[in-house]
């Protein structure tokens, strides 16, 4: 019975701490990748800007907080 608890707690250690989880990481990489490679193109000069700078604002993307203000 002790052996069974013992094996019982290492399991679970193992799985909980040092086990890794490789699909939220690989979602998290590819979710950003995507976002880099679009480009859209801002709402007041036309400037394309990539999707990990652009600035979102009432449904419109800015290329800069110049042309959101203005």
């Amino acid at each position: 019975m002790k052996l069974l608890l013992i094996l019982l707690v290492v399991g679970l250690v193992y799985f909980l701490f040092i086990k890794k989880k490789p699909k939220i990481a690989k979602n998290k990489k590819n979710k950003k990748d995507e976002n880099a490679e679009t480009m859209i193109e801002c709402s007041k000069c036309g400037v394309y800007v990539s999707g990990d700078e652009m600035i979102l604002s009432n449904g419109s993307y800015f290329c800069s907080n110049e042309c959101l203000k203005a």
